[in-house]
């Protein structure tokens, strides 16, 4: 057994052994797991891909005189003033104000939150506009002005729920063309599209929530963050193979980084045709080998996992539950898999090379020393389920 006290002594010294998640799983086959245990101290995962629920806390400063923001515009984006006097938060699927969305559809959603998110850790200039009632305190009525990420007190990103540990393959069996945040479905199953990073996903290897919890240092787009909270819609109750690793979303992460240390190939605003706008980003979750049992947890292959097939044209709107089938991240990987005796075409709309990409430059950052370790300060929720919502009148 090792301790994080230990392997972060190991990192401040230079000393860490660190591999990928990719690079794992063959080298234990070779060295043998109990010898591995003891000579890896950490295995590094990651995941490129859109995940709509994130935002960010933004901090101006006081203007002379002063204004308490009641509603505002960055980019003609509207942010949630309803804080404090110069603190907003801006969502990542926002949409631009007066953007016909679906009126003119499939809408194209040319730019949002997520796009304003990936300008500010880009340093572009930025217009904020903002209106007040004006108060004794407060008298401003109005500003108009323009800054960069270098002008605000604080960006912080804040993201309710990312890195889901398992999700949906989405096909579309209807006889027309189906746009959904899983990208552009086409008829009778002419697709498939899936967003995961498989065996490189941070949950997928460590899927009871054994060392990553509540506390623990994240890689989230360049900056150290920490994981603050289960993520919503954490769900660890789910069925699971032998290796643990579920057959549905099941777990999620709620996380947090300083945005000026954010790197901007890993913050990208998306458009969805049809479906609106989010934030395509880049996490890395660090696995710390505390035991032959985390290490053997972290050898998780793609053919290993197993993702539920699931009908946007139908099932997925209507939340009947029902999945077609299961198939490996190794078929997606491969290019495709059979569903009701034909070939169907599979494609990410996340990155697997960009997930590789962070995960290296996650272990050349703990192998350097600049990177360690934090134990969790609790756990993730381990007997956790979603409840739906429930369309019902008012008490009487």
């Amino acid at each position: 057994m090792k301790s994080y006290e230990e392997i972060n002594r190991k990192i401040a010294a230079g000393d860490a052994v660190v591999m990928t998640a990719a690079e794992v799983a063959g080298y234990v086959e070779r060295k043998g797991l109990e010898a591995a245990a003891r000579e890896i101290d950490v295995v590094t995962t990651a995941t490129f891909g859109p995940m709509c629920s994130s935002g960010c806390f933004l901090n101006f400063g006081h203007s002379s005189p002063r204004i308490r923001m009641t509603e505002a515009w960055i980019q003609d984006v509207p942010a949630y003033a309803g804080v404090a006097a110069v603190d907003l938060f801006i969502g990542a699927t926002q949409l631009r104000h007066g953007d016909p969305a679906n009126m003119n559809y499939p809408g194209e959603f040319a730019y949002g939150g997520g796009h304003v998110m990936e300008d500010l850790v880009s340093g572009r200039e930025l217009q904020l506009f903002a209106l007040s009632y004006g108060t004794d305190d407060y008298p401003r009525r109005e500003v108009r002005t323009y800054f960069t990420i270098n002008d605000l007190n604080q960006a912080i990103m804040v993201n309710p729920r990312n890195c889901y540990q398992n999700y949906n393959v989405a096909v579309n069996l209807s006889d027309k063309t189906v746009y959904s945040y899983m990208g552009t479905l086409l008829p009778q199953a002419r697709n498939a599209t899936y967003s995961s990073a498989g065996q490189l996903s941070p949950l997928l290897n460590d899927p009871h929530y054994d060392v990553i919890g509540i506390g623990t240092a994240i890689w989230l787009a360049g900056a150290r963050g920490h994981v603050y909270a289960e993520g919503t819609q954490h769900c660890a109750i789910a069925d699971r193979n032998d290796y643990g690793v579920p057959s549905e979303g099941a777990g999620t992460m709620a996380l947090t980084a300083d945005m000026k240390q954010m790197i901007p190939e890993y913050v990208r605003g998306v458009s969805l045709r049809g479906y609106g706008v989010s934030l395509a980003l880049g996490v890395g979750v660090p696995i710390p080998v505390l035991s032959p049992a985390h290490l053997q947890r972290a050898c998780i292959r793609d053919s290993d996992i197993m993702a539920p097939v699931v009908d946007y044209a139908d099932d997925y709107p209507e939340n009947s539950g029902r999945i077609l089938k299961h198939v490996s991240y190794a078929e997606l990987k491969g290019g495709g898999f059979e569903l009701n005796g034909k070939e169907v075409a599979a494609a990410s709309i996340s990155s697997y090379n960009k997930a590789l990409k962070i995960a290296h430059r996650l272990a050349d950052e703990i192998r350097r020393g600049d990177f360690l370790l934090a134990a969790p300060l609790g756990s993730l929720p381990r007997e956790s389920r979603n409840r739906p919502l429930k369309i019902r009148e008012a008490a009487q």
